[in-house]
């Protein structure tokens, strides 16, 4: 079965399963995707036919006929029986993780990290090398493939065919592979997988970088920025939940006029793209996947999802909470996630906070300005001043708190991953100070550690591939 392009929206391509495959078309269709989502965060214990109707809102009769075809693809096995209220025992079933694979690469200004998940997320294989980002299209793109093909064959090889395991054939025999993500430092154009004038290495600005990895390797490819990619990942693994169902609370028991019954809305509070009113692909006047007098599978869907903002929403990866993700490393940058999306922009180009001018006329920065965030904590960090490297990030961060009215700051890359202590608690005194003098009562934004660590940004590469299957691949 044929892999589609994985360029435009970052969706991956075809997979083809253990009993077959599966299309990714049919697989994009928001139904499964949902029951897709909850079959992941169930885990191994698994849920049922009856709490999958309840939780997304569809038919009995809908689940049962997008389950059978899961299984029928390998990507939904039985996990067991279930004792029930009445009745004979209900069968609960699974994700079958090891039906689905991606590769996520982090090419970082100095440093190569790659690893290869499976549909859970669960990190199959990884590798990491030296990289000098400024050698040349043609090195670096040898250095990705010589990982990829490497990585392939370690996590996959036992899925390859004899004849097809010869290099720059691995990744495409792999029946499991959906593609390989690729993040790295911006501008860049995520639609068109194009570079800008990368900060520090203008060689790359116009480079077709997706195209050129799809020739070389012969699988779909995704680009995006290093932060955008970390954030996925994070929002994917519930990053913000709590946050989100608080913040949420009190729009969540009014969000019937908005999100409820009527809207079929799946991100909570996306209500211009998705509410009641957006008459199209998504609104409540919508027949079609979504809208509330769509009829078969999706009639319904939108009052389970919408009425409490706080139920499936908000359990599975708070989709109505919003973050940002502030990555510190060779370079600073955001990651934005509003409504358990990422926000790239009309041309996604969000998220340069690294390059704000906090002191006019300040010291230069390898973008050309001058006082920028990114080139005063950089020099902090230089000199060994771990506490205004602190205190400047955390300026850049009460902006954005400002600015958005995020729920939450994480934090994360290398110069965080040394030092995370001194970072979280020296941003976290900003944001405190900044609650102070504006008053109210909810309190400073909670400042936090990114959970996935150095290789955050390399498993949200991954996600780029994966998230979309589960329905979790959309932002503005």
């Amino acid at each position: 079965m044929n892999r589609s392009n994985g360029g435009g929206t970052g969706t991956g391509g075809g997979m083809r399963g253990a009993a077959g495959g599966a299309n990714l078309l049919a697989l994009r269709s928001h139904n499964t995707a949902l029951v897709l989502d909850l079959l992941r965060t169930a885990g191994g214990a698994g849920i049922s036919r009856l709490e999958l109707a309840e939780r997304t809102g569809l038919t009995p009769q809908a689940v049962s006929k997008i389950t059978a075809r899961l299984r029928g693809e390998g990507l939904a096995a039985e996990a067991g029986r279930r004792a029930s209220t009445g009745g004979k025992p209900r069968t609960v079933l699974r994700l079958v993780p090891g039906a689905g694979h991606a590769l996520g690469v982090h090419l970082d200004r100095d440093e190569l990290r790659a690893v290869l998940v499976d549909l859970d997320g669960t990190v199959v294989a990884e590798r990491r090398a030296p990289l000098d980002l400024g050698a040349g299209a043609e090195t670096v793109l040898e250095m990705v493939a010589r990982a990829a093909e490497e990585l392939a064959a370690e996590g996959l090889g036992h899925l390859v065919a004899e004849g097809a395991r010869v290099p720059g054939a691995a990744l495409a025999a792999a029946p499991t592979l959906l593609g390989l993500g690729v993040a790295l430092p911006g501008p860049l154009d995520h639609v068109r997988g194009v570079l800008h004038r990368i900060t520090g290495f203008p060689g790359w600005d116009g480079y077709p970088l997706r195209e050129a990895l799809e020739r070389r390797l012969g699988v779909p490819v995704v680009v995006d920025k290093d932060t955008n990619a970390a954030a996925l990942g994070l929002a994917v693994g519930g990053a913000g939940a709590e946050e989100g169902s608080k913040a949420g609370g009190e729009e969540g028991s009014k969000a019937g006029g908005e999100e409820g019954s009527g809207a079929g809305v799946e991100a909570g509070g996306a209500v211009g793209e998705r509410g009641s009113g957006a008459v199209g692909e998504r609104g409540s006047g919508a027949v079609g996947e979504r809208g509330s007098g769509a009829g078969g599978e999706a009639g319904g869907a939108g009052g389970q999802r919408g009425s409490g903002a706080g139920g499936e929403a908000a359990g599975a990866g708070a989709r109505g909470g919003s973050f940002a993700y502030l990555h510190l490393g060779t370079g600073l940058g955001a990651g934005l996630v509003f409504g358990g999306g990422v926000h790239r922009g009309a041309r996604t180009g969000a998220g340069e906070f690294g390059h704000q001018v906090v002191q006019l006329d300040g010291p230069p920065c390898t973008c050309g300005a001058r006082g920028c965030i990114e080139a005063l904590c950089l020099a902090a960090v230089a000199r060994g001043d771990l506490a205004e490297a602190a205190r400047v990030l955390g300026t850049g961060a009460a902006n954005l708190a400002g600015l958005l009215d995020i729920d939450l700051v994480l934090l994360g890359g290398r110069t965080v991953a040394a030092a995370p202590e001194a970072f979280v608690q020296g941003v976290g005194a900003v944001l405190d100070a900044r609650a102070r003098r504006e008053g109210g009562h909810d309190g400073p934004v909670p400042v936090r550690l990114a959970p996935a660590g150095t290789r955050g940004v390399a498993e949200g590469a991954a996600q780029l591939l994966l998230a979309p299957l589960f329905g979790r691949g959309e932002g503005g």
